[in-house]
């Protein structure tokens, strides 16, 4: 390794940090630094944009934004809720679950900031440390990003994948990673069962009760959206929402059989490929939210899934840029550098895939920047597909405005970001989470489905 390629190495992970710090739209705009910097400064070849993963991301988060802005989304979170309520013991399990779910239905991690407050809301009122729940659901609610059809990282992976000769579908991805992620939070949710101190033992909580007006603040009032109005049209957009994610998965499963030429059915009825028709299916179905179901455009667009969603395609943006320009530019000397680890330690590059996500905050953009770096090593499909969870790491560093959110959320105090800033309450159970959903990943992908999968890569 060049002392250049050193010196631009640490430019490209200073605009990471420096977006990190400031957040949001600075995540890819001060990419954009590190660009020009590369660029212009040191002569570099610019990379190319991933406008692919772009423009699916503005459709789905067009159709969830519209969904959220017909008052679909309420009614998922109050049917949620109602069974939250209705078995309170089980929180600390069922708390991270409907967070995941929404996250597979919805494509983004923030509808956890409406679910949230009523899961502290249970485990208080029902005597159980808030920690315990609420930890696991805020780890819950990213880990279904890899695990949701309509995601940045799910369509991102698909979409590069199939570039580089692995010709994998969304179906086969979430056959993969949907029970290995539910496997890995189920572990961190019995690890955190008996988390911490009992309420009625733990004297900073009884020190805190004690206090009349800590007290009322407790206890004073409940979170719950089950007083909220559900209209006929807010219902329909659920249904709609429903309807345009299984046409999705089936075009996908289109993608998937093979006909007695060899072809695809897909190809056979000369369907768009995967990623125009997902394009199609969401900007239809956000047009029918808006015109059937009174979800008006600058109520969509000024809710928290757009809102967030847009941020996301400009992280992608840049970051992706960045990184393809740096890696683009030295492809053959990293083959050359990481050769024999790449050759006898595939899996390692879920280490790379976790310490980038520490970096960037994004898991879409992580799919995004670093993965067809990994095809050009020579990591083969199947072993990328298996350790696809790897791509979570930001809960690492608690400065994710859904664990921010939570720790705000619990009015009990014991959801917490620790003295030593590492000591927080999602490490636990992030770790657990992300390792055992990645080393069952990988066992699903290249023990027990080696060669299921191998046929895929041409």
């Amino acid at each position: 390794m060049t002392f250049a390629m050193i010196i631009q190495l640490l430019i490209v992970l200073a605009a990471l940090y420096v977006g990190s710090r400031y957040g949001s739209l600075a995540l890819g705009a001060i990419s954009g630094i590190g660009l020009a910097i590369l660029v212009f400064g040191f002569g570099l070849k610019p990379g190319t944009p991933p406008t692919d993963v772009i423009y699916i991301i503005i459709a789905a988060v067009t159709c969830a934004g519209t969904l959220q802005a017909s008052g679909g989304m309420d009614w998922m979170i109050q049917i949620a809720e109602k069974m939250l309520r209705k078995h309170p013991d089980h929180i600390t399990f069922l708390g991270p679950l409907v967070t995941f779910f929404l996250t597979v239905l919805v494509g983004t991690g923030h509808v956890v900031y409406t679910i949230m407050p009523i899961i502290c809301d249970i485990a208080l009122k029902k005597n159980i440390r808030p920690e315990r729940p609420c930890g696991v659901a805020s780890i819950a609610s990213q880990v279904g990003i890899t695990c949701s059809p309509i995601a940045a990282a799910v369509v991102a992976f698909v979409t590069i994948s199939n570039a580089n000769g692995f010709m994998v579908s969304i179906p086969q991805v979430l056959m993969v990673t949907i029970p290995a992620c539910l496997v890995g939070l189920m572990c961190a949710a019995t690890a955190s069962y008996k988390r911490g101190k009992d309420l009625d033992k733990d004297p900073d909580f009884l020190a805190r009760k004690a206090d009349p007006e800590q007290y009322a603040y407790m206890y004073g009032h409940s979170a719950t959206t089950l007083n909220k109005s559900i209209t006929r049209h807010a219902k329909a957009s659920v249904f709609i929402f429903l309807a345009a994610l299984l046409i999705i998965v089936g075009f996908a499963f289109f993608q998937m059989i093979h006909t007695a030429d060899g072809k695809t059915l897909a190809e056979a009825v000369e369907l768009p490929k995967m990623n125009i028709c997902i394009q199609i299916i969401m900007l239809t179905a956000a047009a029918c939210n808006i015109m059937f179901c009174h979800a008006h455009p600058k109520k969509a667009v000024g809710g928290a899934v757009w809102q967030s969603g847009m941020v996301a395609v400009v992280a992608i943006y840049g970051i992706a840029w960045l990184a393809d320009t740096y890696f683009g530019n030295y492809l053959d000397q990293m083959k050359l550098m990481l050769a024999d680890l790449v050759t006898n330690y595939p899996w390692s590059i879920a280490f790379v895939f976790f310490l980038v996500s520490v970096l960037i905050n994004s898991q879409g953009a992580v799919v995004v920047a670093m993965l067809p770096l990994a095809y050009e090593l020579g990591i083969a499909g199947p072993v990328l597909l298996g350790v696809l969870p790897s791509v979570y790491g930001y809960f690492f560093i608690p400065n994710y405005p859904s664990d921010i959110a939570t720790v705000n959320f619990d009015r009990s105090g014991t959801t917490v970001i620790g003295k030593y800033l590492l000591n927080h309450s999602f490490m636990m159970p992030g770790l657990i989470s992300v390792t055992v959903s990645t080393i069952l990943g990988y066992l699903i992908t290249n023990v027990f489905f080696a060669g299921y999968f191998a046929q895929f890569i041409q």
